[in-house]
């Protein structure tokens, strides 16, 4: 005879464990491998257009051939995760195990959108980026070369680097591990519920569009362009350029550059097309003195 549970017991169910007793052993192969793999996810780095999608589909390799049977499947999966990916490698393994979980929803639903997967993963990059910068890069780094470098100033210890290498990296590989754990474990719940609940349209939405800030936020930081050109006038300064432009629309040329770049690459041209072209106009601007 079977007792309803309480609201409490419930809300204990439905915690997310990061153990991996009571996953299947595929998951738990699938898991290792996805982990180990995680630890090579920088070092083919794709250039800017791509940053680490080659190592992104290294890392998530053994949960695409896990889920996907046929080569056709597998090559949808690998085109559909060749686009840009950077997440601070401490933790992007959240955003791994979350994708595994995805994708293995996906082979076995047939109305699986597919979209969703490249959106969520978008939309973690930035929140986990800047998560796992100021832990790792910014506290535990720092930490670790600390008291490394004091013991090297001592007496000139072997165990400087040792040490140093050991608070570094053993956080590091246990948040690695149970974040791709947790990431597994939250994505099966997650996406169940929000199918069920006809939610996954809305989910799908936010993400994109959280995506597309950061998109936006990237162009805005890292597209600089700044007219030298002035107009003299008989009496008193000559006028910026520049200072007009911002007035009418601060940001107006790197935002109309960097649309036009998306726009050659939705063409289809080559993306070292579009770099070798954006080195050559920079460099002839400045030595006309434009910028």
């Amino acid at each position: 005879m079977t007792k309803d549970l309480t609201p409490a017991a419930e809300s204990a169910a439905d915690k997310i464990s990061l153990s991996t007793k009571d996953l299947s052993p595929e998951d738990r192969k699938m898991l290792r491998g996805i982990f180990l793999h995680s630890f090579n996810v920088f070092t083919i780095y794709a250039g800017g257009a791509r940053a680490g999608a080659s190592g992104f589909m290294w890392s998530i390799w053994p949960a695409i051939e896990r889920f996907y049977k046929t080569p056709e499947e597998r090559i949808d999966a690998m085109k559909r995760h060749s686009t840009w990916y950077n997440i601070t490698s401490n933790v992007g393994t959240f955003c791994m195990g979350l994708v595994a979980s995805m994708e293995k929803e996906n082979s076995e639903r047939d109305d699986f959108d597919t979209h969703s997967i490249d959106s969520v993963k978008a939309s973690l990059m930035g929140p986990m980026s800047g998560i796992g910068d100021a832990i790792f890069w910014g506290v535990l780094r720092v930490i670790a070369a600390s008291v490394g470098m004091a013991l090297c100033a001592d007496n000139g210890s072997i165990m400087g680097p040792i040490v140093f290498f050991l608070i570094y990296n053993i956080p590091s590989w246990l948040t690695r591990w149970f974040l791709t754990v947790l990431g597994y474990r939250v994505g099966s719940s997650f996406i169940t519920k929000v199918y069920e609940s006809g939610l996954m349209n809305i989910v799908t939405k936010l993400a994109s569009t959280l995506g597309l800030l950061m998109i936006g936020a990237m162009a805005a930081s890292f597209v600089k362009f700044n007219m030298i050109l002035s107009i003299p006038m008989p009496e008193g300064d000559p006028v910026m350029i520049q200072a007009y432009l911002d007035t009418v629309f601060k940001g107006l040329v790197p935002l109309l550059y960097t649309l036009g770049c998306f726009s050659l690459l939705r063409k289809n041209v080559n993306v070292n097309y579009v770099i070798i072209g954006t080195m050559a106009i920079g460099l002839v601007l400045g030595l006309v003195g434009i910028c």
